[in-house]
């Protein structure tokens, strides 16, 4: 499911509580002016209350973690779309800082969280650059001075642009997090750790940013395995939700090697932490942000100077004499952000959460409000039969009184419909994303598998093939259509199609050939006439076995991601 199709979902859900509501509240008017205290009403008011407050109100939470040097803050600024988390050589996190989202129109202000306190202090309003300079100095007085106000947390509510026109991720945080150069980098009582690891605990996204030019430095590593050895439950519970930013590729020279083959280090480094099927994305943070802020008119001068500086050159073009002309910054701009990744990065993690718990509270707002539709309902006709009940003196009033419930129930009999409707266009687009991915999963890997039975022709075509009449007992690996060692689902529940597009994965066949005996080697071709191509025969049962697990780790990415 698209932001655009969730945001749509939401709306329709929400606007259909609201007219319910509005039933409600016009018959308990009516009721309450005759003197009944409309009780059962009320409380059938209060539910439906709570289900629209949870659909508007609902916390997303999406936890950032880096090492110093990584770019974090450059990353969180662009996300944000304003420059208010500063950026120092120095540890700066010193403590968790949830950047929570609020309308444009809200001003933005800077609060601190203190141990015993009930209330934060506001510590400044206005603008992003008077909230950045203020927590700058905070944070290094605390440093400085131990903390000696035990400061638990800082929150700082603004605007976030990737999300704006999204109202039903209103209640979206970002959550930045010490990384362990911070862990170890000041002498008072906070917890940075333990906060750290609370955090991915409780999010509904997690993003690893990790430095192009040191991916594997020591601090790197220690990071990963103070993760695995204290929040074990991270890898088992967070599959599709753990996301790994490869940040500062920019800063790539020619005689550096290709992004992707770089991606494919890091993703085996990454699963030899644990990590199964790491899913990597390169990105220019610092790119992003200036052609993000010149895009929205908010870049200053300085800004405008580093963007042509360090980027506006990859967008020069020729004239007609071969001179080249490099294009004014908001002329490019809007390339620089698409080639920076930051877009692509944005949409993946909120098609995550839309997928994840947005759907959830999806469906369960829907089931709530069509039992409150149907509560009322029932209330309704409750009361018409104690109307009937009544002596014949109140015949005219209860016929007055059976007309407007008559037509109250037309009224929820409507909500009713579209609570329906919507339950149809939901499970629709569910289906449809089921069979579209079920179709792309299939058709690749059996594209695949053509391609290991090509190799299998192409091989024994080369060999000097002769017929023998007795064979050495094989291992073999049977293969029907899409079915190598692996059994697909008929029906995989992910929206988006989100599994076929990440990462960088060789084919199958060349994966093949690196097995130690290779499964194409020629002497097995000479030993026997291969008349199926779609079968590989091998010597023993765990070479059939390593090549079956192989099978199976390439074409588990395939569908991973739901």
């Amino acid at each position: 499911m698209s932001s655009e199709q969730f945001q749509a979902a939401h709306d329709s859900i929400y606007n259909t509580g609201t007219r319910l509501l509005q039933y409600l509240q016009e018959i308990r008017q009516g009721r309450l002016s005759e003197g009944d205290d409309t009780k059962g009403l009320q409380s059938v008011e209060d539910e439906i209350n709570k289900a629209l407050h949870a659909l508007k109100e609902q916390k997303y939470q999406v936890a950032v973690i880096a090492v110093m040097k990584a770019g974090k803050s450059t990353f969180l600024n662009a996300v944000i779309g304003a420059d208010v988390l500063a950026s120092e050589t120095a540890a700066c996190t010193i403590c968790r800082t949830d950047v929570r989202h609020i309308p444009s129109e809200q001003i933005p202000r800077l609060l601190e969280y203190q141990e015993g306190q009930r209330r934060p202090l506001i510590l400044a309003e206005g603008d992003a650059g008077e909230i950045q300079q203020k927590f700058l100095v905070r944070t290094r007085e605390i440093r400085e001075k131990g903390n000696p106000d035990k400061t638990i947390r800082f929150e700082i509510e603004h605007s976030i642009e990737a999300i704006s026109k999204l109202s039903s991720l209103a209640g979206f945080t970002l959550v930045d997090t010490p990384g362990p150069n911070e862990w170890e980098s000041g002498n008072f009582n906070t917890a940075l750790k333990q906060t750290a690891l609370e955090a991915l605990r409780t999010c509904n996204a997690i993003l690893f940013v990790l430095n192009y030019a040191s991916y594997k430095d020591n601090a790197i590593s220690d990071m990963f395995k103070d993760i695995l050895e204290n929040r074990k439950e991270i890898l088992a519970e967070n599959t599709g939700k753990i996301y790994f930013i490869l940040n500062k590729v920019d800063q790539k020279t020619e005689k550096d090697r290709e992004i992707p083959d770089v991606i494919e280090d890091l993703k085996q480094e990454l699963t030899s932490f644990g990590f199964s099927n790491p899913i990597i994305y390169p990105a220019s943070s610092r790119q992003g942000f200036l052609a993000k802020l010149i895009q929205q008119s908010k870049a200053t001068d300085s800004q405008i100077k580093d963007f042509k500086n360090f980027f506006s050159a990859r967008y020069a073009i020729e004239d007609e004499e071969g001179n080249k002309i490099i294009p004014a910054p908001h002329k490019i701009a809007p390339q620089a952000l698409e080639d920076s990744g930051l877009l692509t990065i944005q949409e993946t993690v909120i098609q995550t959460i839309t997928q994840n718990s947005g759907w959830n509270l999806l469906s369960d707002v829907l089931l709530k409000i069509e039992k409150m539709a149907k509560a009322f309902e029932d209330s309704l006709n409750l009361q018409i039969n104690g109307w009937e009940l009544e002596i014949h003196s109140l015949k005219n009033k209860v016929e007055e009184y059976h007309i407007r419930a008559e037509s109250s129930k037309k009224k929820v009999k409507k909500v009713n419909e579209s609570v329906k409707a919507q339950e149809k266009i939901l499970t629709t687009q569910f289906s449809q994303a089921m069979i579209s991915f079920a179709s792309g999963a299939k058709n690749k890997i059996q594209e695949e598998i053509d391609r290991i039975a090509k190799s299998s022709s192409t091989e024994y075509s080369k060999s000097n093939t002769q017929d023998i009449t007795e064979v050495l007992p094989q291992a073999e690996i049977p293969s029907n259509n899409i079915s190598m060692g692996l059994t697909l689902p008929n029906a995989i529940p992910i929206f988006g199609g989100l599994a076929l597009s990440f990462g960088v994965q060789r084919p199958l066949v060349e994966v093949l050939s690196k097995i130690n005996p290779p499964p194409f080697n020629n002497h097995r071709s000479t030993q026997v006439k291969i008349a199926d191509p779609y079968k590989i025969r091998v010597d023993t049962q765990k070479e059939a076995q390593e090549i079956g697990r192989t099978i199976n780790e390439f074409c588990s990415p395939l569908i991973q991601n739901w």
